[in-house]
């Protein structure tokens, strides 16, 4: 088998690996990118068609390129899309699209990428940058051949038209499940939201303030003071949904972030609408009938379309060889920078543990990786 000898090799062309693509070409760095898909930032093209960015816009450019000064503060998926092809162009970046990795392996001292259109690469470096939402996460659950309405993936959802007139089970609790039952409940459509686990949520906004710039100073206060002071507000704001039949947790967000990587559920709306009765909560499923679901409480409903906002696995060992002595208990690369036998490997897109985001830790972790690079490289 030939194969191409290159210095550096960026797996994805996502937000995180133009990242690292736009800082080694500031730094007339050469490299080759591949890309699964047929685009530029292929996910953020097919979002859902409500998305806006939960981060501020000043946490969620990419290295070297501000976002536009027109751009709203919280920028919708279009635009964003948008900025990533521009971006692209900006610093020159040429992807081999429609190339999916199948195999990363070292090879002596280097190590060899194959892809299914046939490249063949030999790399001293390569940044993987696939992204924790890689692969949609469907679970199943007993008697669910049986049931005879639709079920789908949040991944495909687009927009409430299709669900109009019909009665619909958002299973699942994070920003997604949160923002799609919001979206069906406001166009009058009958939604219910099944929730596992107990749930921290924060309002996106507090008196026009956006909560994460809030957040960023509060933790920098002693003594726990900021988390205090967080959880305060988050009474008055949200207040108790247990009520509701929505489990609260009794971890304070920022450390949820910092020991789980779990995002807190960023209101947008749908505390309102779960207030309202609009959005009703149900307890974990238990399994599936015909027409609909039973719980775990012993309670059935009908339902004419299941939607699974159950998330994403990043799912590395499908193609990257030996990867398990990197990977934390969720699966997912403890750092940027690989060690020991697994050095000149690296990963951009897969920490969340920060309050800036995960677009926030793209752009601190692309430069860690870059910085590596030079050094192994040029010094």
């Amino acid at each position: 088998m030939q194969r191409t000898n290159i210095q550096n090799l960026i797996i994805g062309a996502g937000p995180a690996g133009l990242a690292v693509a736009g800082r080694l070409q500031q730094q007339s760095i050469p490299f080759e990118i591949v890309e699964k898909t047929d685009k530029i930032a292929w996910s953020w093209h097919n979002h859902y068609d409500r998305l806006l960015l939960h981060t501020v816009k000043q946490f969620s450019h990419l290295p070297g390129m501000q976002f536009p000064e027109e751009y709203p503060l919280y920028v919708p998926k279009d635009e964003l899309a948008r900025y990533y092809e521009n971006y692209a162009k900006r610093f020159k970046i040429h992807p081999h699209f429609n190339s999916a990795v199948t195999s990363v392996k070292k090879e002596n001292d280097k190590w060899a990428v194959d892809t299914e259109d046939g490249r063949h690469f030999l790399a001293d470096h390569v940044v993987i940058a696939s992204g924790v939402n890689r692969v949609p996460f469907s679970p199943s659950w007993p008697g669910q051949d049986a049931f005879t309405g639709a079920i789908s993936h949040s991944r495909d959802y687009k927009n409430p038209s299709p669900f109009a007139g019909k009665k619909v089970l958002v299973i699942g609790m994070g920003n997604t499940g949160a923002e799609l039952a919001l979206d069906l409940a406001e166009q009058g459509i009958d939604v219910s939201v099944s929730v596992r686990s107990p749930v921290t949520v924060v309002p996106r906004d507090v008196g026009g303030r956006p909560v994460q710039v809030t957040a960023k100073k509060l933790e920098k206060l002693p003594f726990g003071l900021g988390d205090w002071l967080g959880t305060q507000v988050r009474k008055i704001v949200i207040g108790n949904l247990s009520k509701y039949g929505l489990p609260m947790s009794n971890v304070h967000p920022a450390v949820q972030l910092r020991q789980t990587g779990k995002t807190p559920v960023i209101d947008l709306g749908t505390v309102a609408m779960i207030k309202q009765g609009k959005i009703k909560i149900l307890p974990d499923v238990k399994s599936f009938q015909a027409s609909g679901l039973t719980f775990v409480n012993g309670q059935s409903h009908d339902f004419d379309a299941v939607i699974l906002a159950t998330g994403y696995r990043a799912q590395l060992h499908d193609f990257v060889e030996n990867i398990d002595s990197l990977l934390d208990t969720y699966q997912v690369p403890k750092a940027p920078v690989a060690q020991g036998d697994h050095r000149g490997l690296y990963f951009v897109g897969f920490d969340n543990y920060k309050l800036g985001g995960i677009l926030g830790t793209i752009y601190s972790d692309s430069g860690i990786v870059v910085d590596d690079i030079a050094n192994r490289t040029y010094r």
